[in-house]
């Protein structure tokens, strides 16, 4: 371990002790739920050992909390996307049930693909999504969203390479 990885490690190590518990008590005020709360300060903490540069914060409470604004957003937007999921499963045949392992693997693919297109436009993600699961034409893409056939291709262009070269570890 190198001696900024030490430093960096001791840095978060001090934040833990001295605000865990208040960034636990403030998450659980938004959640209502003491054990997301918890599970969301962890993964709060996690983000930050999972930096390279030191936090050096002057404000520790505020910085923490913009850190666990940014795990809160994701939370929700992964409550979302598995309301989503559970409602579309809702209205499959008896006989298409997907198990549980499998409705756990088609989850996280969500979630990580969500995490992909996170950075697009919202009309490059829509257009995408329209075309990977919905599986309409660019035309029908392209008049649903009122742009043109053009844009719809560059759209999906680009939302392919966010995907491709995000799932390699590629940055953009």
């Amino acid at each position: 371990m190198s001696a900024t990885d030490h430093a960096l490690a001791h840095e978060i190590t001090m934040l833990y002790s001295d605000h865990h518990g208040w960034l636990r008590g403030w998450l659980r005020k938004r959640l209502g739920d003491a054990h997301q709360a918890a599970d969301l300060a962890h993964d709060t903490f996690i983000q930050l050992l999972t930096r390279e540069q030191p936090v050096a914060a002057r404000e520790p409470r505020a910085f923490l909390t913009t850190v666990a604004q940014r795990v809160l957003a994701n939370h929700y937007r992964r409550q979302q996307l598995e309301r989503a999921y559970l409602d579309a499963l809702a209205v499959l045949p008896e006989a298409v049930a997907v198990s549980p392992e499998d409705r756990a693997i088609v989850m996280e693919t969500l979630v990580e693909i969500d995490r992909m297109l996170g950075n697009l436009a919202p009309v490059v993600k829509r257009a995408f999504l329209m075309s990977q699961l919905d599986g309409m034409s660019h035309g029908e893409i392209a008049s649903a969203l009122e742009i043109s056939v053009t844009s719809v291709k560059r759209y999906l262009v680009k939302a392919g390479e966010q995907c491709y070269f995000g799932a390699h570890g590629v940055v953009l």
